[in-house]
């Protein structure tokens, strides 16, 4: 059933009120190092403190320059204050929008992925960087179709991020710039480690598991300096093809978050060659056909502007042409013996 009216009227809403919050929290100052004074023997110090348990290291005694450091310390802190009081304020309309979201039974997504998707957005990392990848990028391919077709096939106990390898982010690279992903997940639940028997995966103290996927084509671009090491995937190199969808999504949370990810017609494709790859987790198979078959009938139906016309057919390779939708007209495309679409018929 299509979106209503009233669906779309929020979803608007929350676009605008998410990039308010989402613009005022880029702002937000860090709070370290930490600086305070102390008194030792009489006399005033100037100390960072390096962790949470209290331990620092002196800067030196009170002086001209150890002035400067806390004063330009204490200005920056102010201005951290007023962000987020700004950042407070915002939350209250979000909040809001969400008791609707809910109302309308509009697509979710879980509390992990929000609070990652959140950070990420945060460091600037969505898009040029990552693209969100499996089935967490089910509910922006709901929003864009303005239709839910993926009720049942959302649920997920991990997270997926393929390297974009945008050029912009490997001359910042090139420059010395980190893009640091575990640092990333580790200010979401700093339970995040990485795993070393799967360098490409994080994993918490809850067992929710991170996994970082590059195609062979833009893994010379990931950064040398980052700790997750993701191993070039072939199958990846289809999901950086075509446009990109964006949306804003709510999670359970009741917090707004941020998703971009591939062509849907490429994630179809994707997920259908996946239900036939060899050593694929059984336990996945059915579901990834259901929801290759689910979005590709979503794009025939509900996203002309992601045709699957004879422009597209032909840049699709010989290795995802049996998962093609049947067209309308013409000859049929070649068909996979366990994975079969028609776009006339949505069998």
């Amino acid at each position: 059933m299509d979106f209503t009216s009233e669906q779309l009227r929020i979803l608007e809403n929350l676009r605008v009120a998410y990039d308010t919050w989402a613009q005022t929290a880029r702002q937000i100052p860090d709070g370290r190092p930490w600086l305070a004074w102390k008194t030792i023997s009489g006399k005033e110090y100037l100390y960072q403190r390096l962790d949470r348990s209290g331990r620092g290291q002196s800067l030196g005694r009170k002086s001209a320059e150890t002035d400067a450091l806390y004063d330009e310390y204490r200005g920056r802190m102010d201005k951290r204050e007023e962000a987020l009081s700004r950042i407070k304020q915002s939350e209250v309309k979000l909040h809001e929008l969400a008791r609707l979201y809910r109302a309308v039974h509009l697509p979710m997504i879980d509390g992990m992925p929000g609070a990652i998707l959140r950070e990420a957005d945060q460091r600037s990392m969505l898009g040029s960087a990552f693209l969100v990848v499996g089935t967490n990028a089910f509910a922006a391919y709901e929003l864009e179709a303005q239709e839910r077709f993926a009720t049942g096939l959302d649920s997920t106990e991990d997270f997926d991020l393929t390297w974009a390898g945008d050029s912009r982010i490997a001359m910042a690279l090139a420059e010395g710039t980190r893009i640091p992903v575990l640092d990333m997940l580790k200010a979401v639940d700093e339970t995040f480690t990485e795993n070393t028997e799967r360098p490409f995966q994080a994993r918490n103290a809850a067992g929710y598991e991170v996994e970082v996927l590059a195609a062979p084509s833009v893994l010379v671009s990931y950064p040398s300096t980052e700790r997750l090491r993701p191993t070039g995937l072939p199958e990846q190199e289809w999901l950086l093809k075509g446009t990109q969808v964006e949306q804003i999504v709510m999670d359970r949370t009741n917090m707004p978050a941020r998703l971009v990810v591939p062509d849907p017609r490429w994630m179809g494709l994707h997920k259908l060659w996946l239900s036939d790859k060899p050593r694929r987790n059984r336990l996945k198979i059915k579901k990834d056909r259901a929801q290759g078959e689910a979005l590709l009938r979503a794009v025939a139906a509900k996203m002309p502007h992601f045709p699957l016309d004879a422009t597209f057919r032909g840049m699709v390779p010989d290795e995802l042409k049996p998962y093609l939708p049947q067209p309308h007209h013409g000859d049929p495309a070649p068909r996979s013996s366990r994975s079969r679409i028609s776009v006339a018929t949505g069998r």
